[in-house]
């Protein structure tokens, strides 16, 4: 279902996914063809852990437009605008059924080619297009940028002291779903030393640079999550799925990643049969934002159009 209210080329819009409605953003090209008279590309993108669609997939989105594609972007069920009670929950499989859902109704949309749909995601839900490429769902390709793909390597990643910081809120937050208890939080991004999701020396201030450039402000949104979902990143591995991938695929990858691990990401990109990967000097947060922004989807444009054809 999408409202009149056009946004320059963007509408409202929203889908269902296991029975609570999911907000999405439609972009539109600017095109002198009538609805109906002819088929465009389309490409799917939700953000990554925790986050909600207004953190710079805009900015993407706007560009895939330009170049003739039709964009969904979505929120998460328990995330942004979308529906879903706890807040802030995240469910690896609830949000693998929201892709599927977010797909479909791409498809289902008037002017799509259905063939010709892409997903893209980034950091976590980079994992989940890895995953549900490599699990049967029919995509034309897809684009994974700073991809989670090892549960293990992030883990790593993370260290053994900020595992050990954040031990008594998961297990308090397993204990309250157990008993249908309100969540117990942890924050998103923290100071290294903080307990935090994230601690990386560059996170918290890479989402002050995100937020500004969104045009938003700390606050404007939650920047926590249910701790439970911290134990499963660790048995989380969409790498498992990579070498049942038959579309062609992106691994987008940043060499100085202190969250997603550049390794890790070349590994799966190798094991994909049609699977490329480029990479860039920066770190996880910084292909949201100048300088690295433009060359990273510049890039992302030019795979799009050499695996759909062009868009216009």
């Amino acid at each position: 279902m999408a409202s009149d209210d056009a946004e320059q080329g963007r509408v409202d819009a929203t889908f269902r996914s296991g029975g609570v409605e999911c907000a999405a953003w439609v972009y539109r090209p600017d095109t002198s063809a009538a609805p109906g008279e002819a088929t465009a590309p389309a490409i799917v993108m939700a953000h990554g852990l925790g986050c909600v669609r207004d953190l710079r997939l805009p900015a993407y989105a706007e560009r895939f437009r330009d170049a003739g594609f039709v964009v969904v972007v979505f929120d998460y069920r328990h995330f942004g605008a979308s529906g879903g009670e706890p807040r802030q929950l995240l469910d690896i499989g609830r949000q693998l059924d929201d892709w599927r859902s977010a797909l479909s109704f791409a498809r289902s949309l008037p002017g799509v080619d259905p063939d010709r749909v892409i997903a893209w995601g980034t950091s976590f839900s980079g994992g989940h297009v890895i995953t549900l490429a490599g699990t049967g769902e029919r995509l034309a390709g897809i684009v994974a940028q700073v991809p989670h793909v090892s549960g293990p390597a992030a883990v790593r990643a993370t260290g053994l002291r900020s595992a050990i910081r954040l031990t008594p809120a998961i297990l308090d937050d397993l204990w309250r779903a157990a008993r249908h208890r309100e969540p117990r939080y942890v924050p998103l991004v923290g100071l290294p030393g903080e307990p935090g999701a994230m601690t990386s020396p560059d996170a918290d201030p890479a989402v002050d640079r995100l937020v500004a450039a969104s045009g938003l402000r700390r606050g404007d949104f939650p920047e926590y999550v249910a701790a439970r979902i911290l134990i499963r990143i660790g048995m989380y591995s969409p790498i498992r799925h990579a070498r049942r991938i038959s579309c062609p695929a992106l691994v987008q990858i940043a060499t100085r990643d202190a969250i997603t691990p550049a390794a890790t990401a070349r590994a799966a990109a190798d094991r994909m049969p049609r699977g490329r990967y480029l990479e860039y000097p920066c770190e996880h947060f910084d292909p949201y934002v100048d300088p690295d922004f433009e060359r990273i989807v510049a890039d992302q444009l030019e795979f799009c159009t050499s695996v759909v054809g062009p868009a216009a």
